[in-house]
């Protein structure tokens, strides 16, 4: 554990109603510390469910148990332009905590590690449970004043995009998993199941930002640590790293460069026992490599970088609202990743890249399998809604059914065959906000690059690593070689042997 942890000589986690930390006093229960402003909250009394966590998390033996959410009231204020609220001082004593907090709990919820609050006003820190990866990606939801949300008293609306509190849902993954016949379908259901994200994989990453945000608060008392990308949009693997977006708000106008540098002085004295290989990298989004000791993940650091947030659950609802969409995404990762052309530090293609692609080529069939979300639900994801309501919006999209009966087999070869015969890439750019391929335009920011992935909120290249002809040469060649072999062979095992991703995840 890291020095100004409670959990010193205890497990990871304590039992859930005795968790509290500095950032989380002022949140409200059940929304993601990524998209909430400072609020007031008022809790009703409840009964929260909730698993206990041991030392079982760091190796990733966890069952988890399903939590009820409670209803909360709260009372918004503007995130983009709220001044910052102090945070009031942590209680550091565990066993003060303890005491405190067992005054309301019955006999029966200690016994289960159920909290109860008597007061009015309380906050808990507890973490989302994911319907389908598990817990611990967010502290937790709220139903909050929105035209597309449920309000206290109103009938639930749910869409087809597995909402990050509720966890009395049937696992997703398992319900709506596509039927596989011929041959390369089956292999590519067994890869997603073999290689995507598991709850034991996400509970690590969890643990980690929770600690690492104890700690950086002592330097930024007002930010926010968040953990985005791949973790929690759904296109997750075992080996998937960590992303996190550090929000500091007190400093606005602060370089993001002297900060990540402040963030790796931190990690390379204090928490030297606990980080390891902490490196600034000086990109055009600079970031911080590093690994936790603990769980063995290696973690990327980016400061105010909120489109992450953004786009983390518009890739989140493009993967749930058609059961082919996860699986073909991971298993192109996946071989991406098999011939070294997933690496934007060596001039190949950054996994958000890959995911892109894969949605632009099944919103560019004859029978599109997808449809432009943005699109079709604008107020689901305009770029100036308020973070706290980002991860809320998606909820009411229902899924999308297509006229499209093409197997997971035959769409993996036609996503090869599209990029190595009928893509043009001298001249169109991949956007999936437009839902086709458009011309580039002729900005600095696409000049004579090799391959262009509009990023569907701030219109910039996400494939600008790509800048030496022999690496776009590569992936060509790659992509070529896939569909000539799947096209032949229909065996997944020619360009992705499953034996060697079963030793590598």
């Amino acid at each position: 554990m890291f020095p100004n942890s409670s959990n010193l000589g205890r497990p990871p986690f304590p039992p859930k109603y005795q968790q509290q930390s500095t950032f989380l006093t002022k949140l409200p229960v059940n929304i993601p510390p990524t998209l909430l402003s400072p609020q007031q909250i008022v809790v009703p009394p409840f009964h929260l469910r909730s698993a206990v966590l041991s030392r079982a998390v760091l190796n990733g033996n966890i069952e988890a148990t399903p939590a009820v959410t409670p209803v909360v009231t709260l009372q918004p204020v503007t995130y983009e332009s709220g001044s910052p609220v102090s945070t009031p001082d942590v209680q550091t004593s565990f066993q003060g905590r303890k005491r405190q907090s067992q005054q309301h709990v019955p006999d029966d919820a200690k016994r289960q590690r159920i909290h109860s609050h008597d007061s009015d006003t309380a906050v808990v820190n507890k973490a989302v449970p994911l319907p389908e990866e598990g817990r611990r990606s967010f502290p937790a939801s709220v139903s909050v004043p929105s035209p597309v949300l449920r309000a206290r008293g109103s009938p639930v609306l749910l869409g087809c995009v597995p909402p990050l509190q509720d966890t009395l849902f049937p696992d997703p993954t398992e319900a709506r998993l596509p039927v596989a016949k011929d041959q390369l379908s089956k292999q590519v259901l067994e890869w997603f199941q073999v290689c995507r994200q598991q709850p034991s994989d996400l509970d690590r990453k969890e643990l980690c930002r929770t600690e690492l945000q104890r700690e950086i608060q002592l330097i930024f008392p007002q930010s926010r640590l968040f953990l985005v990308g791949s973790s929690l949009n759904g296109f997750g693997t075992r080996t998937s790293d960590g992303d996190l977006c550090l929000v500091v708000k007190e400093e606005p106008k602060t370089e993001a460069r002297r900060i990540l540098s402040l963030v790796q002085k931190l990690f390379t004295t204090k928490l030297s026992s606990y980080i390891e290989r902490p490196q600034l990298i000086r990109a055009k989004v600079p970031i911080v490599k590093f690994r936790d000791k603990v769980s063995n993940v290696d973690f990327d650091l980016n400061v105010n970088n909120v489109i992450g947030i953004r786009n983390t659950f518009l890739l989140r609802s493009y993967a749930f609202i058609e059961n082919r969409v996860r699986p073909l995404v991971l298993v192109v990762k996946k071989w991406a990743s098999f011939h070294e052309i997933n690496d934007a530090s060596r001039g190949t293609l950054n996994s958000y890249s890959l995911v892109l692609m894969v949605l632009h080529y099944l919103q560019t069939l004859p029978e599109p399998i997808l449809p432009s979300l943005q699109k079709n639900y604008p107020e689901c994801f305009d770029p100036t809604m308020q973070l706290h309501f980002v991860h809320q919006a998606p909820r009411t999209i229902p899924p999308y059914v297509s006229k499209n009966g093409s197997s997971l087999g035959d769409l993996l070869i036609g996503f090869f065959k599209y990029y190595a015969t009928e893509f043009d890439w001298s001249h169109q750019m991949i956007s999936v906000r437009e839902a086709k391929a458009i011309a580039r335009p002729d900005g600095i920011e696409w000049r004579n690059k090799f391959i262009c992935v509009e990023e569907p909120f701030d219109g910039t290249n996400t494939a600008r690593a790509v800048h030496e002809k022999q690496k776009f040469d590569m992936i060509r060649g790659e992509i070529a070689q896939a569909w000539r072999l799947l096209q032949d062979k229909k065996d997944l095992n020619y360009i992705l042997p499953l034996k060697a991703v079963k030793q590598k995840r």
